[in-house]
Protein backbone atom coordinates (compact mmCIF):
# COMPACT_ATOMS: atom_id res chain seq x y z
CA UNK A 1 0.00 0.00 0.00
CA UNK A 2 1.33 3.22 -1.04
CA UNK A 3 1.59 6.23 1.14
CA UNK A 4 -1.59 8.07 -0.14
CA UNK A 5 -3.48 5.06 -0.13
CA UNK A 6 -2.67 4.81 3.71
CA UNK A 7 -3.71 8.34 3.82
CA UNK A 8 -6.81 7.89 2.40
CA UNK A 9 -8.07 4.49 4.07
CA UNK A 10 -6.99 6.61 7.27
CA UNK A 11 -8.90 9.81 6.85
CA UNK A 12 -11.85 7.81 5.79
CA UNK A 13 -11.89 5.24 8.47
CA UNK A 14 -11.91 8.62 11.01
CA UNK A 15 -14.72 9.84 9.21
CA UNK A 16 -16.81 7.09 9.60
CA UNK A 17 -16.04 7.12 13.08
CA UNK A 18 -16.96 10.48 13.45
CA UNK A 19 -20.29 9.96 12.07
CA UNK A 20 -21.34 7.17 13.31
CA UNK A 21 -20.63 8.87 17.13
CA UNK A 22 -22.64 11.90 16.16
CA UNK A 23 -25.89 9.92 15.01
CA UNK A 24 -25.77 7.49 17.74
CA UNK A 25 -25.49 10.25 20.38
CA UNK A 26 -28.17 12.25 18.56
CA UNK A 27 -30.44 9.24 18.87
CA UNK A 28 -30.60 7.77 21.86
CA UNK A 29 -31.57 10.25 24.94
CA UNK A 30 -34.40 9.13 26.77
CA UNK A 31 -36.49 11.04 28.72
CA UNK A 32 -38.30 9.56 31.68
CA UNK A 33 -41.96 10.39 32.18
CA UNK A 34 -42.35 13.36 34.38
CA UNK A 35 -46.21 13.37 36.50
CA UNK A 36 -46.48 15.71 39.39
CA UNK A 37 -49.07 16.37 41.67
CA UNK A 38 -52.80 14.45 41.94
CA UNK A 39 -53.93 12.20 39.55
CA UNK A 40 -58.05 12.69 40.13
CA UNK A 41 -60.47 10.03 38.20
CA UNK A 42 -63.35 11.60 36.90
CA UNK A 43 -65.52 9.85 39.56
CA UNK A 44 -63.86 11.28 42.38
CA UNK A 45 -64.04 14.61 41.29
CA UNK A 46 -68.11 14.25 39.98
CA UNK A 47 -67.94 12.52 43.84
CA UNK A 48 -67.36 16.15 45.53
CA UNK A 49 -70.19 17.85 46.41
CA UNK A 50 -71.60 21.28 47.87
CA UNK A 51 -71.68 20.86 51.87
CA UNK A 52 -68.95 18.17 52.05
CA UNK A 53 -66.46 19.04 54.95
CA UNK A 54 -62.46 19.54 54.42
CA UNK A 55 -61.78 16.40 55.94
CA UNK A 56 -64.31 14.37 53.73
CA UNK A 57 -62.71 16.16 50.35
CA UNK A 58 -59.12 15.29 51.82
CA UNK A 59 -60.41 11.52 52.30
CA UNK A 60 -61.65 11.17 48.80
CA UNK A 61 -59.15 13.13 46.55
CA UNK A 62 -55.98 13.24 48.78
CA UNK A 63 -53.99 16.19 49.97
CA UNK A 64 -54.13 18.99 47.39
CA UNK A 65 -51.04 20.25 45.87
CA UNK A 66 -51.48 23.59 47.20
CA UNK A 67 -52.86 24.67 49.82
CA UNK A 68 -52.09 28.38 50.41
CA UNK A 69 -51.95 29.47 54.20
CA UNK A 70 -53.09 33.05 53.62
CA UNK A 71 -56.09 31.74 51.81
CA UNK A 72 -56.92 28.92 53.77
CA UNK A 73 -60.82 29.04 51.62
CA UNK A 74 -59.33 27.37 48.34
CA UNK A 75 -58.11 24.06 47.90
CA UNK A 76 -55.72 23.60 44.13
CA UNK A 77 -55.36 19.88 42.73
CA UNK A 78 -52.93 20.16 40.12
CA UNK A 79 -51.89 17.71 37.97
CA UNK A 80 -48.73 17.78 35.28
CA UNK A 81 -48.12 14.67 32.75
CA UNK A 82 -45.05 14.83 30.31
CA UNK A 83 -44.23 11.39 28.28
CA UNK A 84 -41.17 11.48 26.53
CA UNK A 85 -39.29 14.22 24.93
CA UNK A 86 -42.42 14.66 21.80
CA UNK A 87 -45.65 14.24 23.48
CA UNK A 88 -47.55 17.45 24.80
CA UNK A 89 -48.07 17.74 28.57
CA UNK A 90 -51.06 17.24 29.44
CA UNK A 91 -52.37 19.55 32.54
CA UNK A 92 -55.44 19.41 34.69
CA UNK A 93 -56.22 21.67 37.54
CA UNK A 94 -59.35 21.36 39.81
CA UNK A 95 -60.48 24.05 42.45
CA UNK A 96 -62.07 23.42 45.81
CA UNK A 97 -63.87 26.66 47.72
CA UNK A 98 -64.65 26.25 51.55
CA UNK A 99 -67.07 28.71 53.09
CA UNK A 100 -66.39 30.26 56.68
CA UNK A 101 -67.50 27.07 58.19
CA UNK A 102 -64.93 24.54 56.26
CA UNK A 103 -67.57 23.29 53.99
CA UNK A 104 -67.58 23.11 50.07
CA UNK A 105 -68.49 26.33 48.94
CA UNK A 106 -68.21 25.94 44.88
CA UNK A 107 -66.77 23.85 42.91
CA UNK A 108 -64.29 24.50 39.72
CA UNK A 109 -64.16 21.60 37.69
CA UNK A 110 -60.61 20.60 35.82
CA UNK A 111 -59.74 22.34 32.48
CA UNK A 112 -57.44 19.59 31.05
CA UNK A 113 -55.31 21.09 28.18
CA UNK A 114 -54.81 17.71 25.80
CA UNK A 115 -57.63 15.21 25.36
CA UNK A 116 -55.75 11.64 25.54
CA UNK A 117 -56.06 9.75 22.32
CA UNK A 118 -58.77 6.58 22.51
CA UNK A 119 -57.90 4.04 20.11
CA UNK A 120 -60.85 1.99 18.79
CA UNK A 121 -61.26 -1.29 18.03
CA UNK A 122 -60.99 -0.49 14.48
CA UNK A 123 -57.75 1.42 14.62
CA UNK A 124 -55.99 -1.06 16.49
Amino acid sequence: MTLTNLFRVRILASLLAVLMAGASLTGCVHRIDIQQGNFLDTEDIDRVAVGMTRVQVRSLLGTPMVADPFVNTRWDYVYYLKRGRWTEARKRHFIVYFDAADKVERIEKPTDTTKPTVKTAAAK
